[in-house]
């Protein structure tokens, strides 16, 4: 049996503080996994693109439902995020793939390609840019 998802009611205040949030992350996942850059790392690239999509996950629950995932498993924050609206479910697969390479990226025992960073990127990007949707409404 699944325990049942754990949330925190949020407002959409702090939906704009976690989707900027999100936005940093985002920026400098970009900047670390830019080719030819001596600081190019996809692992570091990828695990910052993670923390993206999660802040962004949550702003864009905190702007639509007024709650967020709290639980200890990242992955109860997926179907939260359907319930977000038209773009629910296109977020919510955004999340999920994320989420795949969350350990890699954040423990470091697995090599994460570039391919994958950049893949990373986009997921976290989309859930950005659907975040901001749903905050300007």
């Amino acid at each position: 049996m699944t325990p049942a998802a754990r949330t925190q009611d949020c407002n959409r205040a702090q939906a704009s503080v976690r989707l900027s949030q999100a936005r940093a992350f985002l920026d400098v996942a970009e900047l670390v996994g830019a080719e030819d850059d001596e600081l190019a790392n996809p692992n570091v690239s990828a695990a910052l693109a993670v923390l993206a999509g999660i802040a962004a996950a949550d702003a864009a629950c905190c702007a639509a439902l007024g709650q967020r995932s709290r639980g200890q498993d990242h992955r109860q924050a997926i179907q939260l995020v359907t319930e977000v609206g038209d773009d629910g479910r296109a977020l919510a697969r955004a999340l999920g793939r994320l989420l795949d390479v969350k350990d890699g990226a954040h423990y470091g025992m697995v090599f994460v390609s570039s391919q994958q960073a950049k893949a990373a990127i986009r997921h976290a990007t989309t859930l950005v840019d659907g975040a901001a949707r749903l905050l300007s409404r």
